[in-house]
């Protein structure tokens, strides 16, 4: 891989023959005999297909690379970003000779270029690496800027034009991931011109197909219910990762769990949810919940797929993730059980459900993990088609319970109870989040679950398409509360003063928790990770607001956790309810929460 420098006639013998025809091809077409080519120019063409033919087959390698585990992939990736970052070095340093004798076209470099940012954006998806974006959105403003992708469209060449299509729904992926949102507003008019030019000049079947992706980023993009905006109506982009003053900062001597959350699992299932490029806006939200904010790649000392050094920390800056949207159960279940099996020691796996609630079919006697329901995976038709159906001796409830879970498959309480082994933190955002609300701690192993209310008050503005208000509280509360307050729009000033009043609010909570005497150890040991601490004393500001409200009146409009919290210590405090109102008078909304609440039970 290092040796690029032998004689031409041994790179032509390295190279196919298909390469090798086309590439003299190329340099017989430039013009002149072959013979009258300098031995310099040909070695450069043949160097170039060489590199380019290399990078194809390691890139189409790529997709034969398992979608879980941590270790595999790695060295792969490293070759294929060292033949890349030749390839693209070889390029502009040879750049002349490559339009004369290759006859390389702009669209070709683009291309490349493309290919390096998918690998980059591919690498921050395998690694959870923030940074990578950052080097993905770099490759891809550069094709945008430089026109690479201009001379397509007097091509008459349909597939050249789906290129550009797919690059400019790549680009915007990571810029909506960035939080660029005015440079993913210029691309969406850029791509809708563009799908309106191909569908003009070619009879295409991916018409249909082409503009829902334009309605999917459109909608994406005006999931948030609240808008921040500058004096002169510019709308403010905020960020919901983790800040360095983002989570509130233990007390000196504070006894807590030195666990940290190493791996996550966000699984997006839910009917008619807003989605983009398989990312519901929960999926979104949660990921970016379980980020810090990017760094500038150009200031860290390792390279994509290279070994870490010596000097630098093992313990990876992001929780390791992955996104499983609308998997089968037999998907979910694999990579949990790669999760499980590389979660180092004193780590903890998060899981995060959200899905639609599969309820059991009848009433039974038993109270068993298996009995409440669960909540929805993709059908799985291997087993509806199969002939488990006709085993006999099955009582009629079996016969019942099984056609029910063959219709409706979903994953029960009693499906996670294996991984219990090791330190698990679970969220359910579903209509059927009560159903692991009776979870068993069989190996008394750390194990928290917080679960969402499993209906919102009618009065409320339906907003489950647009993303669960239960997983907003986790990911942005502020937003939350002026959403549930009745507002949809805010000044930057007063959204400042509503942050900070709110990093008081989550310091307080934390102290409430620590010096709690009847809390459940399981939440002071996930407590050290400043991850898991944001999230609790999130889910601990949203079930305090939300029983406050004068809305939310049933039992079922409220979350819950395994293990119950002592309500009198943190959800219903009053020097917690008392913040709650001041926050609710900043805002000129106090009117929506009660204010004698501990009386209004």
């Amino acid at each position: 891989r290092q040796v690029l420098n032998p004689q031409p006639h041994v790179i032509l013998l390295l190279l196919p023959p298909k390469v090798t025809e086309f590439a003299l091809k190329e340099i017989m077409s430039s013009g002149g005999a072959e013979d009258d080519i300098p031995q310099g120019e040909r070695k450069t063409v043949t160097d170039f297909c060489y590199l380019l033919d290399k990078s194809k087959q390691l890139f189409n390698g790529l997709r034969d690379l398992p979608q879980y585990g941590q270790k595999q992939w790695q060295s792969y990736f490293g070759r294929t970003f060292d033949v890349y970052t030749k390839l693209w070095k070889f390029q502009q340093q040879h750049r002349q000779v490559l339009d004369n004798r290759y006859g390389l076209k702009r669209w070709q470099i683009g291309e490349i270029a493309s290919k390096i940012g998918q690998l980059y954006y591919h690498y921050y998806l395998r690694t959870s690496e923030t940074s990578y974006l950052n080097e993905a959105f770099s490759f891809y403003s550069a094709i945008r800027q430089r026109s690479y992708y201009s001379q397509v469209n007097k091509e008459d060449r349909p597939e050249l034009v789906v290129k550009k299509l797919r690059y400019y729904a790549r680009f915007i992926v990571v810029c909506l991931l960035l939080n660029k949102m005015d440079v993913v507003k210029d691309l969406v008019k850029e791509l809708s011109d563009e799908i309106e030019d191909y569908t003009h000049r070619f009879n295409t079947e991916d018409q249909v197909e082409w503009n829902l992706v334009l309605q999917e980023v459109a909608a994406f993009i005006e999931a948030d219910p609240v808008m921040v905006l500058n004096d002169d109506n510019t709308i403010v982009i905020t960020s919901n990762r983790l800040a360095e003053t983002g989570a509130p900062l233990l007390e000196q001597g504070m006894i807590v769990g030195q666990l940290s959350l190493a791996d996550a699992l966000i699984i997006g299932n839910c009917n008619n949810q807003v989605k983009f490029s398989e990312l519901t806006v929960d999926m979104f939200r949660m990921l970016q919940a379980l980020e810090r904010e990017p760094m500038n790649l150009a200031s860290q000392m390792n390279k994509p797929g290279m070994q870490e050094s010596a000097d630098k920390p093992t313990r990876r800056e992001n929780p390791h993730k992955y996104l499983l949207y609308k998997p089968t159960f037999s998907q979910l279940y694999t990579f949990l059980a790669a999760s499980f099996k590389e979660l180092p020691a004193n780590s903890v796996l998060l899981i995060y459900l959200s899905a639609t609630g599969v309820f059991p079919t009848g009433r039974s006697d038993s109270e068993g993990p298996y009995d409440f329901g669960g909540v929805l995976t993709n059908s799985n038709r291997d087993i509806i088609n199969g002939d488990a159906i006709h085993k006999r001796n099955q009582s009629h409830k079996e016969i019942l319970t099984f056609l029910h879970c063959c219709c409706f498959p979903s994953l029960h309480p009693g499906d996670l109870y294996p991984f219990t082994r090791k330190p698990l933190f679970i969220i359910v955002d579903s209509s059927n989040s009560v159903a692991y609300k009776n979870f068993t701690n069989l190996f008394g192993q750390p194990l928290v679950c917080l679960l969402s209310p499993t209906a919102y008050p009618k009065a409320l503005q339906d907003q489950s398409q647009r993303g669960s208000l239960f997983t907003l509280f986790l990911n942005n509360p502020l937003m939350a509360f002026l959403f549930v307050s009745g507002l949809s729009s805010m000044r930057r000033g007063l959204w400042e003063k509503c942050q900070e009043y709110l990093r008081k609010i989550n310091r307080d909570i934390a102290q409430l928790l620590t010096h709690s005497r009847s809390i459940d150890q399981a939440f002071l040991q996930f407590f050290g990770d400043e991850f898991l601490r944001l999230l609790l004393t999130r889910f601990i500001f949203c079930s305090a607001t939300m029983r406050m409200h004068k809305i939310f009146r049933e039992t079922r409009n409220y979350p819950e956790s395994y293990p119950q919290l002592p309500r009198d210590e943190t959800v219903e405090n009053p020097h917690l309810q008392k913040h709650i109102l001041e926050l609710a008078s900043i805002l000129d909304v106090r009117n929506v929460f009660f204010e004698n609440t501990i009386d209004d039970y």
